[in-house]
């Protein structure tokens, strides 16, 4: 067996608002696979800034993990703990290779295109007029469940936004989350989740920076809001320090990303966890390319929640890869054609 990294950057259509700043571009990575006739491709999707693995030597452990693709997935994956990302690519390259297809790692009804994933509608942050055009498209697209990233803006007119649905829509028709990437003070937290109920809020993630446990505990033990964990879950290795994690803080739910997190191993880990202690979750994806966005909804569908997830098409970037993936009606679909494989083999591995 042979591996190789291929380094791609990814290119904003438009600038992407979060609380962190302005994104133009995402780098990633690909494992690229080659046992005889044989290809595996697994994307390595480090996000700058907020990956735990966003550190100088990452470039290096790519090699490391290329040179020594022969020892095997399961001795990568443990050499890989503070790697989460790696491991992700990993386990989609061994996967795609052992499929004999690079591109199905979990055959389904949702890969032969029979059953669809429900989805939430993202709206990014930017200035008001910009998420009023994102908010009605994706309402005249048929999503049922619309995510709001909010903490860039005055609160007074992010809560505005809210209102412009909520005159239109009960909580039956539309369900929203908000997800704040902790850009609230401990200070600023509570009496902001208080001002939310009025909107009939399904959840919101992170409304603190990660880090301070027991001031997420008291959040979560007071709020009118269900708190959904998210960056918090990042850099945590272990199951013991995960369950402490999860028993010191007790939220209502967990936003699970993959990339971030170990893979599917890593999120599966999470989720046992989680389901033990009667927390929801939902999966969703971190910028990665199509590549990585399309091994991720596969894995998804194989765990039968009838959750929204927070899935896409990799519509943000100019130069992606084409993709299977379809979006109607707030759902997300496969529909397999042999081009898109074809020109990825072309761009990618050739």
């Amino acid at each position: 067996m042979k591996a190789c990294i291929r380094k791609y950057t990814l290119n904003f259509k438009r600038p992407s608002g979060t609380s962190r700043g302005v994104l133009t571009q995402k780098e990633t990575w690909f494992l690229i696979l080659r046992d005889g006739n044989g290809l595996g491709i697994g994307e390595c999707a480090m996000f700058r800034g907020l990956s735990c693995d966003d550190v100088p030597e990452y470039e290096d452990t790519l090699r490391w993990t290329a040179t020594n693709i022969g020892k095997g997935e399961d001795w990568l994956l443990a050499g890989l703990r503070k790697f989460p990302s790696i491991q992700f690519g990993v386990e989609q390259a061994f996967r795609s290779l052992a499929s004999g297809n690079p591109f199905l790692l979990f055959p389904s009804e949702f890969t032969t295109d029979r059953a669809p994933i429900p989805i939430n509608g993202l709206i990014w942050m930017g200035d008001e007029k910009y998420m009023q055009q994102q908010l009605h498209q994706k309402l005249d697209e048929g999503f049922q469940c619309i995510k709001i990233k909010i903490g860039a803006l005055d609160f007074k007119r992010e809560l505005k936004l809210l209102s412009t649905i909520r005159e239109k829509y009960r909580e039956q028709d539309i369900s929203l989350r908000v997800d704040a990437n902790g850009a609230f003070t401990m200070e600023q937290a509570s009496q902001r989740l208080a001002s939310l109920v009025p909107y009939a809020i399904h959840s919101i993630e992170q409304p603190i920076r990660a880090g301070n446990w027991k001031a997420m505990k008291r959040l979560c033990e007071e709020t009118p809001v269900p708190i959904a964990l998210d960056e918090e879950l990042i850099g945590i290795y272990g199951a013991d320090r995960k369950e402490e994690l999860l028993r010191t803080i007790r939220p209502q739910y967990l936003v699970l990303k993959p990339s971030l997190l170990g893979g599917f191993a890593g999120s599966m880990d999470w989720i046992t966890l989680a389901g033990k202690m009667g927390i929801g979750w939902w999966v969703t994806s971190a910028l990665e390319s199509n590549i990585g966005l399309n091994a991720i909804a596969q894995w998804v569908y194989t765990l039968q929640s009838t959750v929204p997830q927070g899935l896409g098409t990799g519509g943000l970037y100019t130069n992606n890869f084409e993709s299977p993936l379809s979006v109607a009606a707030g759902n997300l679909y496969h529909l397999d054609t042999q081009n898109w494989k074809r020109n990825i083999v072309e761009e990618l591995c050739i």
